[in-house]
């Protein structure tokens, strides 16, 4: 497994969990084309791009050229960098047919072409300038009251609200978001400010 420096983005769940067994880094979906329509996500996708860049790894068929193009218009360029796979026709296993084009997507690509896919686009491999780990853990979470506490659902919605991120996050999914964007001490500020 390799470590890279951008966080990803890929279209799926399945796309996700093909890359999460060969890649060492954070990983989001768009969920297809509900994307166009999620602006709170857009917003974090934007903002996790400023702080870490951000690899878009779509399929190669036409639906994944149009989330492609949609993310290169709402995120400035400079943070973006593009892993392409060739076209291959099949189907994945897990489907009774090939898609629309028959081309295989980013889940059903082996190994060694995801990772060319990830060198050609100058992912940044472990080792190359690695930001330095925010250090928040799910114990801070308990600590600062955001989870498995009295009220800690409606603080951790405040808290999303205020950061801006989508609501419907998992605990798990906010925590990957708030280790990107923000330290342990500014953690600990925006939820004193939420007061409560």
């Amino acid at each position: 497994m390799i470590r890279i420096k951008e966080a990803i983005v890929v279209e799926g769940r399945y796309d996700k969990n093909t890359l999460s067994q060969i890649v060492d880094a954070p990983i989001f979906e768009t969920s297809g084309f509900g994307i166009f329509k999620d602006r709170e996500k857009m917003s974090m996708l934007r903002r996790v791009a400023e702080k870490r860049g951000l690899i878009v790894f779509t399929d190669p068929d036409g639906a994944g050229f149009v989330i492609r193009n949609h993310m290169k218009s709402a995120i400035p360029g400079r943070y973006l960098k593009h892993a392409y796979i060739p076209d291959i026709y099949g189907k994945e296993r897990r489907k009774a047919a090939p898609g629309k084009e028959g081309k295989l997507g980013v889940e059903g690509m082996a190994r060694d072409v995801i990772l060319e896919a990830l060198y050609r686009c100058g992912a940044t491999i472990e080792g190359q300038d690695l930001p330095p780990v925010a250090g928040i853990t799910k114990q801070d979470l308990v600590e600062l009251g955001l989870s498995g506490g009295k009220d800690s659902a409606q603080k951790r919605l405040a808290l999303l609200k205020k950061l801006e991120l989508p609501e419907h996050m998992s605990a798990n999914a906010m925590l990957q978001a708030l280790e990107l964007l923000y330290t342990l001490d500014e953690l600990k500020e925006m939820v004193s400010d939420l007061g409560g």
